[in-house]
């Protein structure tokens, strides 16, 4: 067995890993990262980038569709969508993406590229399969997550996917019931069923898409209802038929049906990839689902020089949060023991449906739980409804309601959850000044053209501001 020593030591090749390797190198060269599977990006390979050009193909056949309002008339017999030819651009792009990222990969020194799986021997010491062992002064975890699979579902076989499998389908299958109403499952099941593939999504206890806010919560329950068949709060049995197709027997407020569908989308969450490293032979706090506990601006564990970083962190799984955390981890362990936090941004989170949604900052959740029975005393909260703002009605795009969140004593804006058109945008002002920790009252001195969507915005500034006052 090959036996290396090290000053860092980063596992996982993924978006925060490849970060943390990177800064690390600016303090040392003596470097490793350990990868199990292939370099590169859950977002470029099976996640952000291959889910954006299928839900591109879907806005197009909608589109396509919904025409005869603005004056414009097609034939509606004469669209067809050719599955194979979505999917084939869908893999093709996704692999000019992954390309990119292992372009940058590879220029870095082979060398210090280990591809194996590795395990703790203890706390310095790392075993990467059966041929090489690193002893390391540093020690950076970054290896990712996975999609949860429940046990009962085990027994479908290969009738369970997860995205990951969707994006190597040659062609669209025909229906598809999607288990889990977040962000994968509403932006996959939304955009099958654009694409002509009937689906069904199910869920528990209401949720959707995020949404903690319970005004833009059934907003969005009411208008995704009227084009997916939603069961949000239903009890399920899935098993497969006689002819070898999944099947879900469902209940819920007292009415039943069953389902038969080609597969089923497993989308109920992701779990971080921290069970099969060997963190039992550590002595490393960790949390209630056993991933290591570490402080959100150094990234750096019970055990001071064992960082943490990315979707294995089980903080925020977002690309732009991995890769700041693996600079802050990376930079950390690079200089160690000189620790210094690093910038963590404001929350921004966008869901890429059609209306889409969009939290930045505090969620109303989050600031129910913080102030409790002072909350409203203590928040003010300011909305607007997109189905008369102007813009969004000449488009015809006008859907939905933004909701935000001022602090009383101060009129320092907090945070915001909404639903609408151009909710990514609108989402990106918005964390932009809540990072600044502006007053209402600045943001309303910003500028806003006219017209636009971002109008809206001004308009639920405006009541939140007239609260305050």
């Amino acid at each position: 067995m090959k036996q290396l020593n090290a000053d860092v030591v980063v596992i996982g090749g993924g978006t925060a890993g490849m970060s943390a390797f990177r800064n690390a190198r600016q303090h040392t060269e003596n470097v490793y990262l350990l990868e199990d599977h292939h370099f590169g990006t859950t977002c470029a390979r099976v996640g952000c980038m291959p889910s954006k050009l299928m839900i591109a193909a879907a806005e197009a056949a909608h589109h396509a569709r919904h025409t005869e309002p603005f004056g414009v008339t097609l034939d509606q017999d004469s669209i067809r969508i050719n599955g194979e030819a979505v999917m084939a651009r869908v893999k093709s792009e996704r692999d000019r993406f992954v390309g990119f990222v292992l372009s940058d990969v590879e220029e870095w020194p082979a060398e210090r590229r280990i591809l194996g799986k590795a395990r703790f021997i203890d706390e310095h010491t790392v075993q990467v399969d059966d041929h090489t062992q690193i002893r390391a002064e540093r020690i950076v975890i970054a290896t990712g997550s996975r999609p949860l699979i429940l046990p009962q579902w085990q027994a479908l076989g290969d009738r369970l996917i997860v995205n990951d499998d969707v994006f190597s389908w040659d062609t669209l299958p025909e229906s598809v019931a999607v288990f889990g109403p977040g962000v994968i499952g509403l932006e996959l099941g939304q955009a099958l069923s654009r694409l002509g593939v009937r689906v069904e999504i199910f869920g528990m206890r209401g949720s959707l898409g995020g949404i903690s806010d319970p005004v833009v919560l059934e907003k969005a329950r009411d208008i995704f209802g009227q084009e997916l068949v939603l069961h949000l709060n239903a009890e399920t049995e899935v098993c497969l038929n006689e002819a070898g197709q999944v099947e879900v027997a469902w209940t819920q407020d007292g009415e039943s049906g069953v389902l038969t569908a080609d597969y089923l989308l497993a989308a109920v969450g992701r779990r971080p990839n921290v069970d099969q490293i060997g963190l039992d032979v550590l002595d490393i706090q960790t949390d209630q689902q056993g991933v290591p506990e570490a402080d959100p601006l150094t990234m750096q564990t019970s055990i001071p020089h064992i960082f943490i970083a990315g979707d294995a962190s089980n903080q925020i799984p977002l690309l732009h949060e991995a890769a700041d955390q693996g600079k802050i981890a990376g930079d950390n362990a690079g200089r160690y023991p000189d620790i210094r936090p690093g910038l963590r941004r404001s929350l921004i989170g966008v869901v890429f449906t059609s209306p889409q949604i969009m939290t930045v900052g505090a969620k109303f959740a989050q600031l129910e739980q913080q102030y409790g029975e002072d909350f409203a005393q203590s928040i003010a909260v300011g909305e607007v409804s997109f189905h008369n703002q102007g813009r969004s009605r000449v488009m015809l795009v006008n859907q939905g309601h933004l909701r935000v969140y001022a602090d009383r004593a101060s009129g320092r804006f907090l945070g915001a959850e909404g639903i609408g058109p151009s909710a990514e945008h609108l989402a990106h002002l918005l964390a932009w000044a809540h990072q600044q920790e502006m007053t209402i009252g600045q943001m309303l001195d910003m500028p806003f053209y006219h017209p636009v969507i971002e109008e809206g915005v001004r308009t639920a500034l405006r009541d939140v501001a007239a609260k305050l006052a």
